[in-house]
């Protein structure tokens, strides 16, 4: 297994009533290549919207979005969410990887934020789950609540012994999450979130499922499967990537409060 060199950092959203994590960080798995960085955006891109004045300093991510400047509407158009593989994701993921997708310093920043705001009684959904939800051992062995993990390889998910019970499920073919509304306090999704390719309504079955409250956090990498993740991603850099999840969640009607990043890097 091939570890890829370069710095571990992570990012985080927030919201009151739910809460995002973003993080950008190095991928410790092999067939994993880093992101399109050489990209010129035409005088009337919508990604304009994206560029700020942060764009230079990563350790300001914190700022991205203490003011974004959002569109009226929407931004995006389908092909901003098309890939260069469009293969049944099924036949993609049918392969299990038991591996770490980000490195041991990466795990650790994610693993203390998560003890740091978890609660004991806090009923957990991870989405794009696997084999590992680096959930804190401790809150593991002594919560009271329930973890249901939703993903794609049941071999990986049928390993994690972080979650009660798990769904397989491509949220590429049905977004609509097999669950009743307010089932959760927390919805966490790590390292995934540009592979949905249809965001907006993921993005609203999270508000859906999550009590008034709730929190979602949702992790985000600086390495990707290249041919898997949606265009506008390879397309864009970090702090963009922060614009752009950020307003995954502005555009969520009647889901979430203003979001926010924070930067936890190891």
């Amino acid at each position: 297994m091939q570890s890829l060199a370069r710095s571990s950092r992570f990012l985080l959203l927030l919201t009151s009533s739910a809460s995002g994590f973003l993080s950008p960080s190095v991928l410790s798995a092999s067939h994993f290549a880093p992101t399109t960085r050489s990209f010129t955006l035409s005088p009337t891109s919508p990604l304009l919207m994206f560029k700020n004045p942060f764009a230079s300093n990563d350790s300001l991510i914190p700022k991205v979005l203490e003011d974004p400047k959002w569109p009226a509407e929407w931004p995006y158009s389908p092909s901003d969410f098309q890939r260069q593989d469009p293969t049944d994701d099924g036949d993609f993921y049918a392969y299990s990887r038991f591996v770490h997708h980000i490195d041991d310093g990466a795990r650790a920043a994610l693993t203390k934020f998560y003890d740091e705001n978890f609660k004991g009684d806090d009923d957990v959904l991870d989405i794009c789950s696997s084999w590992v939800s680096h959930y804190p051992e401790a809150w593991v062995k002594s919560r009271r609540g329930n973890v249901v993990g939703l993903g794609m390889n049941e071999e990986e998910l049928s390993a994690n012994k972080e979650i009660d019970s798990y769904v397989v499920k491509d949220l590429n073919k049905d977004p609509v999450f097999p669950f009743e509304d307010d089932s959760f306090s927390v919805v966490t999704c790590v390292v995934s979130v540009d592979y949905l390719i249809n965001p907006k309504a993921v993005f609203s079955e999270i508000s859906r499922v999550l009590r008034p409250g709730g929190r979602c956090y949702i992790s985000m990498s600086n390495r990707c499967f290249p041919t898997k993740a949606f265009q506008i991603w390879l397309q864009t850099n970090d702090l963009e990537h922060v614009f752009i999840v950020g307003s995954f969640f502005h555009f969520t009607e009647n889901g979430f409060n203003p979001p926010k990043s924070f930067d936890i890097s190891p």
